[in-house]
């Protein structure tokens, strides 16, 4: 057992370049992850909420209740700072359909669960990040599709209905379910044990979602080269750096201090790329290059977000000298 945990102590502190290794791995063997498709798909992100179910507690659902003028900034910058940059990178970039939607998509998910290990890292409000984290996963099942339907209904048909329920059984019941099982078991002397397994089976979920896109695209990276790969992460580069600044600026016109500036710019720039990718395979089938910006946010925001909390640190040590 303590074998497994150093694994899975491992996987969360190297979770971006196990997730890079994996697609770089699967590009050259791409029948590693054809399994991972689907329902395969859907039950594995069901999986990884569920590990942040089993994370939360009732005391950091009552940070939605103590704090709800600062939630209600964040969820507000969340949702409308991320899908606002990503339907302006659209236009800027004129991206084909199935890139827009896949930058689209990502644009109007929530926040992801890793950002709280980021705004640990960096001398963040915590607690805010989970509440932001909890407010924008809850409100997800209506705002993502909704959201959707206003930036990408020009490009394809939107079935909100059909999103709204999606975002509902693999987000909210799993995290539902997690949260019910830490409140019955939390006093048990094995359930702590069973949580530091969960950042490992996380990143080892992620990295399976990830490895399955690039399954799926391979032909057409294959096809197209290098520079399909770089114009799109071009896309994701910036799409993730604007939702960092514009997201610090949000929390400065908000005259939050500066532990909860850098918390609101991690939240906002870092989104669940993870549910994004499944949306994007189960109703953007039509579209499978939809997935690939998915596919590159979901490494690419964990190396990022590794990258501010390093500056933000570099920032305090200098400026304690």
């Amino acid at each position: 057992m303590q074998s497994l945990i150093k694994l899975s102590r491992w996987l969360a502190a190297n979770a971006s370049l196990f997730i890079i290794a994996i697609a770089v791995l699967t590009f050259f063997v791409p029948e590693l992850f054809e399994w991972v498709r689907g329902t395969t798909q859907t039950v594995i992100l069901g999986i990884i909420m569920l590990t942040m179910g089993l994370t939360l507690t009732t005391e950091d659902f009552r940070i939605l209740l103590h704090r709800p003028l600062d939630i209600l900034i964040g969820a507000c910058a969340q949702f409308f700072i991320m899908p606002c940059v990503a339907w302006l990178l659209v236009k800027v970039f004129h991206l084909e359909p199935a890139l827009a939607l896949g930058i689209l998509l990502v644009g109007c998910c929530p926040g992801g669960v890793s950002s709280n290990i980021m705004s640990y890292l960096c001398h963040g409000d915590v607690a805010y990040s989970v509440g932001m984290t909890c407010a924008s996963t809850l409100l997800a099942p209506v705002m993502t599709p909704l959201l959707m339907e206003l930036t990408a209904g020009e490009i394809i048909a939107i079935d909100a209905v059909g999103m709204f329920l999606n975002i509902l059984i693999v987000t909210i019941i799993p995290v539902g379910i997690g949260c019910f099982l830490n409140y019955i078991y939390s006093r048990s002397k094995h359930f702590p044990t069973l949580q530091s397994l969960m950042p490992g089976l996380s990143v080892t979920c992620l990295a399976c979602i990830v490895g399955g896109v690039i399954s799926t695209v391979h032909d057409d990276l294959v096809a197209r080269g290098l520079w399909l790969f770089l114009w799109t992460f071009a896309v994701v580069l910036c799409h993730n750096t604007l939702g960092y600044v514009l997201g610090y600026m949000a929390g400065k016109m908000a005259k939050f201090n500066t532990s909860k500036c850098r918390t609101i710019s991690i939240e906002v720039g870092m989104q669940n790329a993870g549910l994004a990718t499944v949306l994007a395979g189960n109703f953007f089938a039509a579209q499978p290059l939809a997935v690939l910006p998915c596919a590159i946010s979901c490494a690419w925001h964990s190396i990022s977000g590794t990258i501010l909390a390093g500056l933000f640190l570099r920032w305090d040590k200098r400026h304690a000298q």
